[in-house]
């Protein structure tokens, strides 16, 4: 690949620990600059980072040693240091959502100008979903005909000390999750073109349950219950389900269903997981063997993806285009909700090429056996 990718961290918090501990194993990467608008995160943060230094974030948007902007900021804060990176000639991947709303991304597309985009969810690169993904290519289940999927949770304000923005605009059930189980859904069964939904929300606050502000109430202003049905291109009819409302369950998160057979998807917030078929005729259930995706992958294996096809001239698979989709989706069926009515998709993406199982052997480092799992 020759010289690294020099990588600046922006948005220091809860989730940033797992990228910097995954980046620091990962050939073809250097984290170069750490920058967050608390200084103390980022004084912390560079001791898990050797190498790289906190600065501050203007500083880091236009730093001569950082190539690519990791974007970690709450997601009312994408768009604006996405852009701000892109304008200042740096690739970016960033969280997700990839924007609040369908305009904002179309700017950051806008201030792109060849320059490449990524954005997570990068779990649908590892061997839980690509495995599923193959199978479905292979032919197991027959021609897709049908999916469920399902988040529920009774939200995150009982182990989160500062969950106030998972029920601001950008947050709630759909974009705090969604993303990860409708970008499973685009590699397993393409872009979705119309939905209809419904949603709401059983309360108006919610209180803190831990840390030093426990005890603090706050305004719930998000759709906390989203249901929805999605029409992909291909067919196939998802019937999806997210929720900030639900106290336990026992449903399964993704179920893929054909004409010969089901096909049980592990929990696309995961990056592996076991992948079960049950065919036609069949009195149970097989879990099949790992047969693709990057083996041992963790948070950041999207930005390695990025780089070795940035280098090799090849799409990466944790693309804006399909960010954007999936946003555009979310969108959608937020709008349909409020409507009572069924709305196409105004976007659609090519699905991301499928990552084999030895990828390496395609010039991709695949089998991260040094990086934690």
């Amino acid at each position: 690949m020759g010289e690294p990718l020099r990588i600046g961290v922006v948005g220091l918090g809860k989730i940033s620990g797992a990228y910097l501990s995954t980046l620091g194993h990962l050939p073809g990467v250097q984290v170069t600059a750490l920058a967050d608008l608390d200084p103390a995160r980022a004084a912390v943060a560079v001791q898990h980072a050797p190498g790289a230094r906190a600065c501050g974030v203007d500083e880091l948007l236009t730093a001569d040693d950082v190539d690519l902007v990791l974007n970690l900021t709450i997601p009312a804060a994408h768009a604006e240091v996405a852009t701000t990176a892109l304008r200042a000639g740096k690739h970016v991947y960033g969280e997700k959502p990839f924007a609040l709303d369908l305009a904002q991304a179309r700017a950051v597309l806008a201030a792109a100008d060849g320059l490449r985009v990524g954005c997570a969810p990068d779990t649908v690169l590892g061997t839980g979903v690509q495995t599923a993904r193959k199978a479905v290519a292979d032919g197991l289940i027959g021609v897709p005909t049908a999916a469920n999927a399902t988040f529920t949770s009774p939200g995150h304000e009982s182990w989160h000390p500062d969950p106030e923005f998972y029920y601001r605009p950008g947050g709630g059930p759909l974009f705090d999750m969604g993303p990860y189980y409708l970008t499973a859904l685009v590699h397993l069964l393409g872009p979705v073109e119309r939905v209809v939904a419904a949603a709401g929300r059983a309360r108006t606050t919610r209180t803190i349950g831990s840390g030093a502000r426990a005890g603090t109430e706050f305004a719930v202003e998000v759709d906390t219950h989203v249901s929805g049905v999605l029409v992909h291109t291909g067919g196939a009819i998802t019937t999806l389900t997210t929720s900030f409302e639900v106290v336990a369950s026992t449903q399964p998160r993704i179920e893929i269903h054909g004409t010969e057979g089901s096909l049980s998807v592990p929990d696309p917030n995961r990056f592996d997981g076991d992948v079960a078929l049950r065919p036609r005729g069949a009195d149970s259930w097989t879990v099949l063997a790992p047969s693709a995706g990057y083996v041992g992958a963790a948070r950041g294996i999207g930005v390695l993806d990025l780089a070795v096809n940035h280098a090799a001239g090849r799409p990466h698979r944790a693309s804006a285009e399909v960010a954007v989709h999936v946003l555009d989706v979310m969108e959608t069926l937020l709008a349909a909700a409020h409507q009572r009515s069924g709305l196409q998709v105004s976007t659609s993406c090519e699905r991301p090429a499928p990552v084999p199982l030895d990828a390496a052997a395609d010039g991709e480092s695949a089998r991260l056996t040094d990086a934690p799992s």
